[in-house]
């Protein structure tokens, strides 16, 4: 294995493919340690750059990096990209055929391909094997490898094989990926994988480009609608439990006039491939989706995702929430809560044929993201705790940060409560200890004589949500229990009894209906970002568009030509030729040259159209106009009447415009007896020649018979001749 990799030439290679300057936080210790030849684990958030750590060092070794995958639509997505940067890459999978699958052997063998794909089923294939013996393989990727842990969310037992691979090719490293793994999966995955004493890099599980919102689970589909209004075209997924959930709220969208379709396992494999493919396209606006969606999804211009129903740990809501905002744009997450939904989570949990153990260790996860949606404190300290990741101050990014609620004493409301809870003999559940309390006459509070308690009517005055979230308070704040095992229902104890003799005192968080949240949310944001966001939001959709067409043309996915990001980029840029371009994040020298002209032409065009004075696009404009005077064949001085501007203002113009790499000859403006006259000057004063040196001491001897301009222009060629 080749050690000898500097620094410098891992960021060249950075910059050339990708288009990126630096790396970012932990990526270069990472890629350094694999280009030395050793095994690590890498822990990285969705949307962190793990991808970078093995893509980088695959195209510098010289052999083949062979890249362990769980599904095939994640090495689809990172095939296209790699090969969209100009990097040999291919998968295998059982959509190939055979006469494609011995074209992509012959590459591996030949050293054309640099990164190989695959499942952990395909890898353990009759032949595989013998064909990866052959190979010159420089380095084994594992991605998704919480898959190999027990203890993980999403555990595959395929992927406990991969040790056997391991063991064939010793002197191999193998670098394995996740962005979810708490301390016991993270020594599992490296004792599986037999390389215990391995490197482990955990880069921080903040995102702070999301924010994150937990919203009572009442009147979902109005609250849908209404965050939609302020989606524009923006993609995003909707997770919910159910495939019949899928399909009833993708249609009620469709009919809302939104862009919607569903996937789930029950679709046949064809409408899944088509579904997927119309979202990542951009060809759907809304994935509506069970959690058999988006694991590995590359698609980096989700810009929210709403989970409709609570997931079954903070490992998958954190993985599914880590789909939106991976170009680093700011986007938002948000997840519907219900005390409904937690039972229906343990119901499922009690009837699964998972053994003891494992029904135990689901239900603890289960509580942990229970207490994260009833949580009156900072949403982001509370996932990066669970995460081992200390952090000691709020994000104000959340939810709570952003609106948090006022207390107030509660205790006369809890009283109610536990009161009701007790004349039922403690056996009533949430739902129906909600219509006792308002005074509601249904079958269930009519059939056990709800409606003859003393207590039936004594909380009328609060709505149906207010009363669930108190509620939820109360049993969060331990004031009351709830047995599981007897239908969910309510049960005093010690504290209760506190409660109802006035010896305690219940402090509990103000509720807020969703009108007002969503007034909050208004009053928030500035008028000062909002003009900016519509200032730059023209370009940035003029972009978008020809993005599109450029990927329709080409049958790839808009991000695969540019992400969100760069074109986010180019709209704070405003590059007007290729040197300016070249320092847009994400344009590597492939698409530099594929992509930069057309898209450079689109944001002059832009420029033309919309001058504003004293301002950075005015700048842009001035200098654009030169340039096309200038490559319309004017000299200097019909360009300077022309612009209404002084020559000298022309030559720095473009003078600039040659150093940011437009091709532009200074030379044509200068006469050969004025360079003899200016040097001979120079030569007779002992002037030093310097950037940007004075000329009055040349202008004294020429007088006006050379102008100042081309006194200018001689010294600034010169200069740079000698440098």
């Amino acid at each position: 294995m080749n050690q000898n990799f500097t620094i410098e030439e891992s960021l060249v290679t950075l910059k050339d493919y990708f288009g990126y300057d630096k790396f970012r936080p932990l990526q270069q210790e990472i890629i350094q340690t694999i280009l030395s030849g050793e095994n690590c684990l890498v822990l990285m958030p969705t949307g962190g750059g793990k991808s970078i750590c093995f893509q980088i060092p695959a195209i510098m070794f010289p052999g083949v990096t062979i890249v362990v995958s769980p599904l095939i639509a994640l090495m689809k997505d990172q095939v296209e990209s790699l090969r969209a940067n100009g990097v040999q890459a291919a998968f295998l999978n059982s959509s190939i055929d055979s006469g494609t699958q011995n074209e992509i052997w012959h590459q591996a063998h030949s050293g054309i391909l640099k990164l190989l794909y695959l499942s952990p089923e395909k890898l353990f294939q009759p032949g595989i094997m013998d064909e990866m013996k052959r190979l010159h393989i420089s380095l084994v990727a594992i991605d998704e490898s919480h898959c190999i842990s027990s203890w993980g969310h999403d555990f595959r037992p395929e992927y406990r094989h991969l040790s056997i691979f391991k063991s064939q090719i010793p002197d191999v490293p193998f670098v394995a990926l996740t962005a979810t793994a708490d301390r016991v999966t993270r020594k599992d995955i490296l004792v599986q994988l037999g390389m215990p004493n391995a490197k482990t890099f955990i880069s921080s599980f903040d995102r702070p480009n999301l924010s994150l919102q937990v919203s009572p689970g009442l009147d979902r589909k109005k609250q849908i609608l209404q965050f939609l209004k302020s989606q524009s075209k923006n993609s995003g997924i909707i997770y919910c439990l159910s495939r019949k959930g899928t399909e009833d709220l993708a249609m009620s969208l469709n009919a809302a006039g939104y862009k919607a379709d569903f996937y789930h396992a029950g679709c046949e494999p064809l409408k899944r491939a088509k579904t997927q493919e119309a979202f990542i396209k951009d060809e759907v606006q809304i994935m509506c989706a069970t959690i058999a969606f988006g694991m590995g999804i590359d698609k980096s211009n989700i810009r929210w995702v709403m989970h409709y129903n609570l997931p079954n740990n903070v490992e998958s809501y954190y993985q599914e929430i880590g789909r939106a905002g991976r170009d680093g744009l700011p986007s938002k997450t948000i997840l519907f809560y219900s005390y409904g939904d937690l039972i229906t989570r343990l119901d499922m949990i009690e009837k699964s044929e998972a053994d003891e153990e494992q029904k135990e260790l689901r239900r603890a996860k289960l509580d942990r993201m229970k207490q994260f949606a009833e949580a009156q404190i900072c949403r982001r300290r509370i996932l990066l705790s669970y995460f081992n990741e200390e952090t000691i101050e709020d994000c104000g990014n959340c939810d709570v940060c952003k609106n948090p609620r006022a207390s107030f004493d509660g205790t006369i409301l809890a009283q109610k409560a536990l009161s009701a809870i007790a004349r039922t003999q403690e056996k009533v559940s949430m739902t129906a200890l909600v219509d006792l309390l308002r005074g509601q006459r249904t079958a269930v509070t009519v059939k056990y004589g709800y409606t003859e308690l003393k207590t039936f009517g004594a909380g009328k005055e609060l709505k149906t949500e207010f009363w669930m979230d108190y509620l939820l308070q109360m049993l969060n704040s331990g004031i009351m229990d709830i047995a599981y095992d007897e239908g969910h229902v309510f049960k005093l104890n010690n504290l209760s009894w506190k409660v109802l003799k006035e010896e305690y005192k219940v402090l509990l968080a103000q509720a807020r209906t969703f009108e007002s949240r969503m007034a909050e949310k208004a009053e928030n944001k500035p008028v000062k970002e909002q003009v900016k966001e519509n200032a730059n939001q023209e370009l940035f959709e003029a972009l978008r568009k020809l993005r599109k067409q450029i990927a329709d043309e080409e049958s790839v996915p808009a991000y695969v030509v540019f992400s969100d990001a760069t074109l986010n980029d180019m709209v704070l840029i405003k590059p007007i030729n290729v040197g300016q371009m070249k320092t847009v994040q994400g344009i590597g020298q492939v698409k530099l040259e594929k992509y930069g002209a057309i898209f450079l032409k689109e944001i002059q065009n832009y420029l033309r159209n919309f001058k504003v004075p004293g301002t950075r696009l005015a700048n842009g404009v001035t200098y654009l106009e030169t340039l096309e005077l200038y490559n319309k064949g004017l000299d200097i001085e019909e360009i300077a009447i022309a612009r209404n501007l002084a020559p000298s203002t022309m030559v720095q113009h473009l003078i600039k415009l040659k150093s940011e790499g437009e091709s532009i000859d200074l030379e044509k403006f200068i006469s050969k007896a004025a360079r003899k006259t200016i040097l001979e000057i120079i030569s007779e004063l002992n002037l030093k020649l310097v950037e940007n040196m004075k000329i009055q001491e040349i202008l004294e001897r020429v007088g006006e018979a050379i102008p100042s301009w081309q006194i200018r222009l001689i010294l600034h060629v010169e200069f740079e001749r000698k440098a």
